[in-house]
């Protein structure tokens, strides 16, 4: 059985602490609880690590209950067994794990499994805790299930560790648990955690190591600007030499002493003008454009808007499906995405049907989605809509693949292209004059030859 270091407030107000086996962390709250016992704190011995400690949600942590309590004979309380030194490395060690997409990724995918077998969500959340041996997300959830044993949705407890789960990851479940389609909500969870984790692999693998090259170019390229090119002109002074470093490399040369020696000005100019823009993107203009940049954005522009509206379309066929208008469905679908320019899309299309006109309309005429998608909404809704959106998101999906391989061809490009840029640079400015000394030209005109 696991073991558990426990801390409880008896009904005197005295703190006892205790080391004790039980099957579960539940099972042991209730028999604390049993026993007129108050449990403050619990930690699970069995495993080496626990993540940060946050306030929970639902749970009160130890300095909200010891606020309540009878601390004046706290020294009565002192007959409790000692920790020994490995289980305080333990609880020293628990404060560094940190919750990975993988762990998000498992969580989700067990719950899906357990809600497809008709599981409910107490019965499920309960057998994941179980067998979750992240300690930090283990009481992430053990916090969700106190909420939903109030009578909360799970997504009220998700938005409180927003640092944990994706904005996106959380309202697809808000929209699976009010559209009564949970199960499938945890299906698209899944494949979006999927998606984005090879998404961002494939980028890493071509960025990070072009990057790297990049970064190394550019410091050899001031290294050898600052060392290497002094020491070609002391040596062209020393023997008298006539010859000159090439202007390109003389004038990138004067640049970096300029930069060396007035260092603050350009790191000023740099601090304002970030400045300038993180305060220019947090009004709502500037983030509107901001948002309207993401979408139109070269590269990868049109993967961003087409991610968000599979998202949208998703969202709204789970609602019309299980009976909601399409005015409630886009009322609730669009917190599945974060972008202003959607979302105010999204309202304009609510205002549509307030008026009478056609909710498609406003997506048509911000020229962001393709034809072939408004056209197959407005054929939809002519004939069958939900078998229609099936359609649209199957071409979508299509699309979405499309749109990464063309992104794959033309990013490495675009990459090689800035390397090669800075390699040339670097071969004009610090190669050529080294190859003038190897060559050993700047002899001849020293000797006057």
């Amino acid at each position: 059985m696991p073991e558990y270091v426990y801390r409880a407030v008896t009904k005197n107000g005295l703190v006892v602490q205790n080391k004790v086996e039980d099957s579960s962390k539940q099972v042991l709250i209730k028999r604390l609880k049993h026993n007129d016992l108050l449990p403050i704190d619990i930690i699970q011995l069995r495993y080496a690590g626990k993540a940060k400690k946050t306030q929970k949600r639902n749970i009160n942590d130890v300095e909200a209950i010891l606020k309540n309590v009878d601390t004046t004979n706290l020294s009565k309380a002192r007959e409790i067994k000692s920790l020994s030194t490995i289980e305080k490395i333990n609880l020293a060690l628990s404060a560094s794990q940190k919750i990975t997409n993988r762990d998000l990724v498992i969580f989700t995918q067990n719950f899906y499994l357990l809600k497809k077998a008709n599981f409910n969500n107490i019965h499920a959340l309960n057998t994941i805790i179980q067998s979750t041996e992240n300690l930090s997300l283990k009481g992430i959830l053990e916090d969700i299930l106190a909420g939903v044993e109030a009578g909360e949705n799970m997504y009220t407890t998700m938005e409180y560790y927003s640092n944990v789960f994706p904005y996106i990851y959380i309202n697809m479940i808000k929209v699976g648990e009010l559209s009564g389609s949970l199960t499938n909500s945890l299906a698209q969870a899944v494949k979006y955690l999927d998606d984005t984790s090879k998404i961002t692999k494939k980028l890493k693998n071509i960025l990070i190591p072009n990057i790297i090259q990049l970064v190394a170019l550019l410091v050899l390229l001031f290294v050898g600007t600052i060392v290497a090119i002094p020491a070609i002109q002391s040596v062209f002074d020393q023997v008298g030499s006539t010859d000159q470093l090439p202007a390109i490399t003389i004038w990138f040369s004067g640049v970096v002493d300029w930069l060396i020696a007035y260092w603050y000005l350009p790191l000023s100019v740099v601090l304002v003008a970030v400045a300038v823009v993180v305060f220019y993107i947090k009004t709502p203009k500037g983030k509107y454009n901001w948002h309207y940049f993401k979408y139109t954005a070269p590269i990868f522009g049109k993967l961003i808007y087409s991610l968000d509206f599979s998202r949208l379309m998703k969202a709204m066929l789970l609602n019309l499906e299980n009976g909601m208008r399409i005015q409630e469905a886009l009322e609730v679908s669009k917190n599945v995405v974060q972008n202003y320019v959607m979302l105010s899309i999204i309202e304009t299309a609510m205002n549509n049907i307030l008026i009478g006109q056609s909710w498609i309309e406003p997506f048509e005429r911000s020229k962001l989605a393709s034809p072939m998608m408004t056209e197959m909404l407005k054929i939809g809704m002519q004939t069958d809509l939900t078998e229609m959106m099936h359609k649209l998101l199957e071409y979508i999906e299509i699309d979405i693949d499309n749109i990464m391989d063309n992104i794959m061809k033309v990013l490495p490009q675009v990459v090689y292209s800035i390397v090669g840029v800075v390699l040339i640079f670097f071969v004009l400015v610090v190669l050529v004059p080294c190859i003038q000394v190897y060559m050993g030209n700047f002899l001849f005109s020293a000797a006057g030859l």
